[in-house]
């Protein structure tokens, strides 16, 4: 490490750059009813993610509530951390975030004029590992962890020269927005496979296309050709004509997980799922993908899609079925389970409940070019998720020792060069 290192803190550089920190509005500031479906991003600690904001089901507040209490508005460069619960969250605001509003349950730290702390290079700073280990020895609350300005104002952080920071940072954001970028072409994969599950099967657009003399928009002729080009009535109302109402028992199996100690698992390559997703790894497996994870216990009627082996707790199902697996998974994702809770101490999922519901179930050469389409957007979605936690890998390896010194520029930029394609 080079003598132009210097050890100092996170609350020395905010004090030192005319920054900041600050706790998130109190409940009494901002209540429930205040939140709109329409409106300026709240960002809570659900929507912190990987050095990033996560915008799913994000709560929304007026322009008069974030202008009465604007002291809470985010800039370009401040980081958010989630103040309770999983205190290593934090999140760097981007450009197409600024003016959006620290919610409650966060605290935000301003770094100021930057004069001799890249904004970049510290929210790299802070999710080190040892930076995370310090957060957790140091936060307070028997039941629940919490984080306070005092604490986070004695993070330390080993500041090398301005020149240097933001090379390091330039490298890492490098890594950062292709990990994003893959992430992001996924949604949108994952959107596509979700229309054209409705197009199909929901709104019967293939059928009501034929009926008005024309071809489904984005379909060919032989993929037209079979489906039917009228409806008839049944039990759900109309149903395209030839299709029969089949029970989900007819054509998949919900089977259970195993117990799975936290204590009995050795650490191998094969995830273990849990209602809440992925719970850790083990060296055996329960099942081969492509299947689906269902929660069971817990987060009811949460989904997963894993293409390799995996190993199912008991806490969730996985799925066994002779058809598509694709076609399972998207309709799945229409049957509302996740409002079919039947337990009132810990939320549960009644397998008979689920096999009970009925659905009009199209003909076999229909569900295969359903699958010859999503199979291949499924192939894209797992290629992208091993490019993304290949680039994680590489960026957290590089993390440390290029934050530490002990890792210099051009080494770090032979690496870069031979992961990247």
């Amino acid at each position: 490490m080079s003598a132009e290192w210097q050890e100092t803190t996170l609350g020395q550089i905010c004090s030192s750059q005319g920054g900041a920190i600050q706790t998130g509005p109190f409940g009494s500031q901002l209540h429930t009813s205040d939140y709109k479906v329409v409106g300026i991003p709240v960002v809570m600690p659900t929507n912190i993610g990987d050095g990033g904001i996560v915008v799913d089901g994000i709560a929304r507040i007026d322009q008069a509530d974030v202008d009465r209490l604007s002291q809470h508005k985010l800039q370009m460069g401040d980081i958010v951390f989630s103040r309770r619960g999983d205190v290593t969250k934090n999140a760097l605001i981007r450009q197409h975030e600024v003016g959006w509003f620290c919610g409650t349950g966060c605290l935000k730290v301003r770094l100021g004029d930057e004069s001799i702390a890249n904004a970049k290079f510290i929210s790299h700073c802070l999710r080190l590992p040892d930076i995370k280990d310090w957060l957790i020895r140091h936060a307070v609350g028997a039941t629940m962890p919490n984080l306070n300005t005092g604490i986070l104002s004695a993070v330390p952080i080993l500041l090398p020269p301005l020149k240097t920071q933001r090379e390091i940072a330039l490298m890492l954001g490098t890594l950062d927005d292709r990990i994003t970028l893959l992430r992001e072409t996924n949604t949108t994969q994952e959107a596509i496979a979700q229309a054209l599950f409705k197009s199909w099967f929901v709104d019967f657009d293939p059928v009501r296309a034929k009926m008005e003399g024309r071809v489904s928009e984005g379909m060919d002729e032989a993929t037209a050709a079979l489906f039917p080009d009228s409806f008839e009535e049944s039990a759900l109302g109309l149903v395209p004509r030839g299709w029969r109402l089949a029970r989900l028992d007819e054509f998949m199996e919900l089977a259970y997980g195993k117990a799975l100690k936290s204590t009995d698992r050795i650490p191998g390559e094969i995830p273990v799922y849990g209602s809440g997703g992925v719970t850790g790894c083990h060296n055996e497996s329960l099942a081969i993908g492509p299947s689906i994870i269902i929660g069971r216990k817990g987060t009811v009627g949460s989904l997963y899609w894993e293409d390799q082996p995996f190993f199912a707790i008991d806490t969730v199902f996985f799925v066994r079925t002779t058809i598509p697996m694709t076609y399972c998974f998207y309709l799945l994702q229409t049957l509302g389970l996740t409002g079919m809770n039947t337990d009132a101490a810990v939320p549960g999922l009644n397998r008979g409940n689920v096999y009970r519901l009925t659905v009009p179930f199209p003909r076999a050469e229909i569900l295969g070019a359903f699958d010859d389409i999503v199979g291949v957007i499924r192939k894209q979605i797992f290629s992208n998720s091993q490019q993304a936690q290949t680039l994680a890998a590489l960026r957290d390896t590089l993390l440390p020792r290029l934050i530490s010194g002990q890792l210099r520029l051009p080494e770090s930029v032979d690496k870069l060069d031979e992961t990247l394609p």
